[in-house]
């Protein structure tokens, strides 16, 4: 497996799994049968309200000699309603009671956006913290003091945008390690890509096949198909292989990790298998211009009409 590497010389598998809509009855086993089939990374955040699943599968690999823990890669997330200083620490002691493990390889901060404890998604002005009532360095402390407390390995973010990793960057003992985003040829990021570089911050790529099992709730009408892509399909055929394969071998040639999930046996050794598929430069030349911009998870359901947030708190303006 390829993989990247911290700066204390750590490495993360550049392909995991991702646990995102792996509804609870279904994630179980396709965590044990993501591990079966190689993968040593595992991407989960509370959230998902599935980390309970997920922990019994890994406590089952471990006590079934199917992997070590030291070989496997657990990240996971923190969610917006623990952003408070005095909240970070129980938001990560809860996922790691959840995971039943003693560590985590990666703890990120999910989205900048602050919840009131106890508020899962906030429905109204009331149930929103502001940036005034809780600077990200605030929560950014909290974090550290995870790290240093032995609770996670590394520590990053998740959906930040320059502004914000700069904000962060201001008063920072630890500069962020990771960014994960939605990444894809029709979502490249090239100017937060070279940002994260030039700072020697790793990056993962989530939602790298377009997201198309999205509740219908988040979805628009004519969202554009990654999957269904001439160019993609034409790339496929070239390599002899799926237009998943395609998408998350794209990700790999830029070096960054990438997450994609499924919850079937046969598709979760397909996306393990594209770390084989080798693009070339023409390759990735037309999946970087494919002609298509589109942002498949927009953030819009933290930024309505009772929200103090807004989208420019989340992505590039340009």
């Amino acid at each position: 497996m390829k993989t990247i590497q911290f700066s204390n010389g750590d490495q993360l598998p550049m392909i995991g799994l991702g646990t995102w809509k792996s509804k609870p009855g279904e994630v179980y086993q396709a965590v044990l049968w993501a591990i079966e089939a190689g993968y040593r990374h595992i991407d989960c955040a509370a959230i998902y309200d599935n980390e309970k699943e997920v922990g019994n599968a890994l406590e089952k690999a471990f006590k079934d000699g199917l992997v070590k823990r030291e070989d496997m890669f657990i990240t996971s997330k923190l969610w917006n309603s623990f952003h408070r200083l005095d909240d970070v620490g129980a938001g990560l002691k809860k996922t790691l009671k959840d995971l039943k493990l003693d560590y985590l390889d990666l703890y990120l901060i999910h989205w900048p956006i602050s919840f009131k404890l106890g508020v899962g998604f906030a429905q109204k002005r009331e149930d929103y913290y502001t940036y005034s009532d809780i600077p990200l360095s605030q929560t950014w402390q909290g974090m550290e003091q995870c790290q240093s407390a032995g609770l996670t390995r590394h520590i990053g973010v998740s959906n930040f945008n320059i502004s914000k990793l700069k904000e962060i960057g201001r008063s920072c003992t630890v500069f962020p390690e990771m960014n994960q985003v939605e990444m894809h040829p029709f979502l490249p990021q090239e100017k937060l890509v070279n940002f994260c570089k030039e700072q020697n911050m790793l990056m993962t790529a989530y939602s790298p096949l377009g997201s198309g099992d999205r509740s219908t709730a988040v979805k628009k009408e004519d969202e554009p198909s990654l999957l269904g892509n001439q160019t993609v399909n034409e790339i496929a055929i070239k390599h002899s292989c799926s237009p998943c394969q395609v998408l998350i071998a794209f990700s790999i040639a830029r070096g960054n990790a990438v997450i994609p999930k499924s919850v079937n046996k046969e598709r979760i050794a397909e996306n393990f298998a594209a770390s084989e598929i080798t693009l070339t430069e023409e390759d990735m030349h037309k999946l970087m211009n494919i002609g298509t911009s589109y942002r498949f998870v927009d953030g819009r359901f933290f930024t309505g009409p009772f929200s103090p947030y807004k989208m420019e708190d989340l992505w590039e303006t340009e």
